[in-house]
């Protein structure tokens, strides 16, 4: 088929913006991490050297693991609680019947597009066990004896770090879903309110199935936005992700090792070996989705 000159022309901005921004950095840093400091300051050519010893030098993958885990762990909330929260919000707010859908919608949607500062900064305010509101808030219904130093804490940190980010976030799969509910014929729900399916009966047997594959898309989506999380953990908890790295995920670790923190001295080269180690796992999770779940999802398209 003869490529039109057309064709090309819409495309070449869009492919030369992308290749700038993206596939050049990304074959610079394949090629960084093939390379390690030399004594004299230079670098010289290692191979698959930083590789093995990030994943085989105990120092370095006890950290990366470590992280690695708080990333999954990450992700799991968010796939266990942001996502079925934003199905539901949707599931509501596509209701005919429900008054002020437009208004609820923004407010839900709002802190999305609020800064990372802001957000991490204001709920280190509230959650701050001496000035912060939340203990009055617990008083003020009885359950203050539940208050706890969350971000000060271990085993708590990274799980209400999580929390916070899903309230930031969880407009972005509550818009998606709500966008496929309304592509849904008007004949398929009439059909079933013919068959008298209604309320959240033609909810789980007519619109979920219909919707699976966006679903999918907002699950892919949730999985390579939290494995290139570093913001909010950065701004709550600093580049050491405290306490005791316990808040520690792939960027933060990332961070840590390319640029440097406190007496630890920055290693481009073993940096690039952790950012494209980040880049397999998302791949490979991207392929996964591709090929094994995707696929079976096009069944419900129209």
């Amino acid at each position: 088929m003869r490529l039109r000159p057309h064709v090309i022309v819409f495309l070449a901005p869009a492919v030369v913006v992308y290749t700038a921004l993206m596939i050049l950095p990304l074959i610079g840093t394949l090629n960084l991490a093939l390379f390690s400091r030399a004594p004299d300051g230079g670098a010289v050519f290692s191979g698959l050297r930083n590789f093995a010893t990030l994943f085989g030098d105990p120092r370095w993958s006890g950290a990366f693991w470590n992280a690695l885990a708080n990333n999954a762990w990450f992700f799991l909330i968010h796939m266990l609680v942001q996502n079925p929260v934003g199905i539901m919000l949707a599931a509501l707010l596509s209701s005919p019947r429900l008054r002020m859908a437009a208004f609820y919608r923004t407010a839900i949607f709002v802190p999305t597009i609020l800064s990372f500062v802001i957000v991490g900064f204001v709920w280190k305010l509230i959650l701050s066990p001496i000035w912060g509101i939340a203990p009055g808030m617990l008083d003020a219904v009885g359950l203050k004896a539940l208050f706890a130093p969350w971000l000060g804490k271990e085993e708590y940190a990274l799980t209400a770090l999580a929390l916070i980010s899903v309230w930031q976030f969880v407009g972005i799969p509550m818009m998606l879903i709500y966008a496929a509910l309304l592509s849904i014929p008007d004949t398929v729900i009439e059909a079933a309110e013919m068959d008298g399916v209604t309320g959240w009966s033609q909810f789980w047997k007519i619109k979920l199935p219909l919707i699976l594959p966006s679903i999918g898309i907002v699950s892919i989506l949730t999985f390579v936005g939290n494995f290139n999380a570093f913001d909010l953990i950065y701004v709550a908890q600093g580049a050491l992700a405290g306490p005791d790295f316990s808040t520690d995920i792939l960027g933060t670790f990332l961070y840590r090792t390319f640029f440097g923190f406190q007496l630890q001295i920055g290693d481009p080269h073993m940096g690039a070996a952790i950012a494209t180690a980040m880049f397999a796992i998302i791949l490979l999770g991207v392929c996964i989705y591709l090929f094994a779940v995707q696929s079976r999802m096009r069944r419900y398209e129209f």
